[in-house]
């Protein structure tokens, strides 16, 4: 998976693989590739939540603090032992965020790189390699955080080679779309066109840059020897820059993506495509991420639809859809809670959202309907009540009259043909109002 693993996007994607394995069946979660951070223990819980929650799926940890220790035979205790033996009989297999090198660094040490090897060489249950795990998943591994955030010179490390097991010699890159940057290139997992270029010059002959793009699947049945690309992106095969670009929906034999990656296939190739309405996974996954939310496909850009929804019924001064555009982000912050990559975006949302709360609940205490729909109606009559005073020099009864206007709020500002009113109301850091004229 190319990244969104414990997102909405992947739900109907996480259904379908464990649906294959029958029921009671042993799910364990590695949490080596963020073994090293502090809050292991929340990002572990919050994707036992998601399963236990989206996907009805009872997972266990298998740990990664002190698992080179001794085992002492007490369950969970993360004996390097016990740990591969409950990954080895393990019937689903999930490892996600974090750093590619460290976890290549402790299943080396754990000797859990040749226990996966030896899963998907016999073919036995779901493996579910997701961003940093899945960098580790070829023969070359690319060291993230070391390239992106250390400024180390890029250099390839010695990968996991599950899919040497296919013929498919390949360095997996995720979050090969990724568009963080902005104003920089953070494509192809955060290394950017000009490193993968220096990288990928390193690569032998024979081999290829798989990329999967974010919120992307690319799932290879062992059973069938079919691969296929899932999701709202693509798989891309690169070969010294030149990209052949396999569709989300896009089901192929291994036998070609083997010629693919060995680069005997045209640099075109007409792959067999299923009809859009039919291709369920990728519908779904939209569907099950997108709902109400204009399309969008990640937290930041629900959180900006639901936004973008509730500023425009406030300026239509409509307050129904202001509440469900408020309810909608509270759902969709609840969806996305158990992300496992979603800590800051997290945190975001809950402050668009309660900032949505603080603009309907000012705007409720004033009226929305104010002040045209109903103090127009009252002012128009007095301010030509107003006019008809200052006509016949009565003064001091006009003044009277703006002086009980503006202690409700209404200012007035006179000109040679008529009068404009204002109406403002004090907040507790600033002045809001409408103006008119009568």
């Amino acid at each position: 998976m190319g990244s969104g693993e414990t997102s909405p996007t992947m739900v109907t994607l996480h259904r379908e693989l464990v649906a294959h394995l029958g029921g009671d069946a042993d799910a364990v979660i590695l949490e080596t590739p963020y073994g090293f951070q502090v809050n292991r223990d929340d990002i572990s819980n919050r994707a036992r939540e998601y399963f236990r929650r989206s996907v009805s799926l009872a997972t266990v940890v298998a740990p990664d603090s002190g698992a080179d220790a001794p085992s002492s035979g007490t369950p969970g205790d993360g004996g390097a032992d016990k740990v591969r033996d409950l990954v080895r009989r393990a019937d689903w297999v999930f490892s996600g965020p974090g750093s590619p090198s460290y976890a290549l660094n402790r299943w080396h040490t754990l000797r859990l790189g040749e226990i996966l090897r030896e899963r998907v060489a016999r073919g036995h249950g779901v493996t579910v390699m997701a961003s940093a795990a899945a960098c580790t998943v070829g023969f070359a591994a690319l060291p993230v955080y070391e390239v992106y955030k250390a400024g180390h010179p890029p250099a390839w490390l010695t990968g996991l080679d599950l899919l040497g097991v296919l013929g498919l010699p390949v360095a997996v890159i995720p979050h090969y779309d990724n568009a963080e940057g902005g104003t920089h290139d953070t494509r192809f997992c955060y290394l950017g066109e000009p490193r993968l270029t220096v990288l990928e010059h390193e690569l032998p002959d024979e081999s290829a840059v798989l990329g999967i793009d974010e919120h992307t699947a690319v799932i290879v049945d062992l059973g069938t020897s079919l691969v296929r690309v899932w999701g709202r992106g693509v798989m891309t095969i690169r070969r010294r820059g030149a990209s052949v670009l396999v569709p989300g929906g896009t089901t192929l034999p291994v036998e070609q993506l083997r010629d693919l990656v060995a680069g005997t296939q045209p640099a075109v190739v007409p792959l067999p495509r299923r009809p859009a309405e039919t291709d369920e996974g990728a519908g779904a996954a939209r569907h099950a991420a997108t709902a109400g939310t204009g399309g969008a496909a990640t937290l930041q850009e629900a959180v900006a639809a639901a936004e973008l929804r509730f500023d425009s019924a406030q300026e239509a001064r409509d307050a129904r859809t202001m509440a469900e555009a408020a309810v909608e982000l509270e759902s969709v912050i609840a969806a996305w809670s158990a992300d496992m990559e979603e800590d800051q975006g997290g945190e975001w949302a809950r402050t668009v959202l309660h900032g949505m709360i603080r603009r309907l609940a000012q705007d409720a205490g004033r009226g929305l309907s104010e002040p045209e729909h109903t103090l127009g109606r009252i002012l128009v009559p007095l301010l030509g009540l107003r006019r008809r005073l200052r006509a016949d020099g009565a003064y001091d009864l006009a003044d009277e009259l703006r002086e009980a206007l503006a202690a409700g709020g209404v200012r007035l500002t006179d000109t040679a043909e008529s009068s404009q009113w204002w109406w403002e109301e004090e907040t507790d850091d600033q002045q809001t109002g409408t103006r008119s004229q009568a």
